[in-house]
């Protein structure tokens, strides 16, 4: 299970943000996926419930988005959404293209609890940061 894996060096790399920002916790944590990123969302979002134990990011939450497959035709340089198995233009229908979006994994935000830096009052308590 790679996801494990993944999982651990995510957190070492958020924890590294949190102190970074002298934050007292980390509460979500917002990552994309594509579908030919060969990781599984519903088993990174397990390993990332074992992996965050005893860590800032403990009582975490993981949000994914899944990435769209798009391609760029080298035929006639249409950029176009695709299909798993399916990486053809979309306009001119030929199957020689790049793949653009799509196999990629990407952290999009940490959002962080309390820490040293000056967050906007809103009236709670506890104030969050979004890095």
């Amino acid at each position: 299970m790679h996801e494990l894996s993944i999982c651990q060096s995510l957190i070492r790399q958020i924890e590294a943000l949190a102190r970074q920002h002298r934050a007292q916790a980390i509460t979500r944590v917002t990552l994309q996926i594509g579908p030919l990123s060969g990781v599984a969302p519903e088993l990174l979002e397990q390993a990332f419930r074992v992996a965050r134990k005893g860590t800032l990011a403990e009582t975490a939450r993981m949000v994914t988005w899944r990435a769209p497959i798009r391609v760029r035709c080298e035929q006639c340089g249409k950029e176009s959404a695709a299909m798993i198995n399916h990486l053809t233009c979309a306009r001119c229908g030929d199957g020689h293209t790049q793949l653009i979006s799509g196999n990629e994994m990407q952290l999009v935000s940490v959002e962080l609890l309390g820490g040293g830096h000056t967050l906007p009052s809103n009236g709670n308590q506890e104030d969050t940061a979004y890095v």
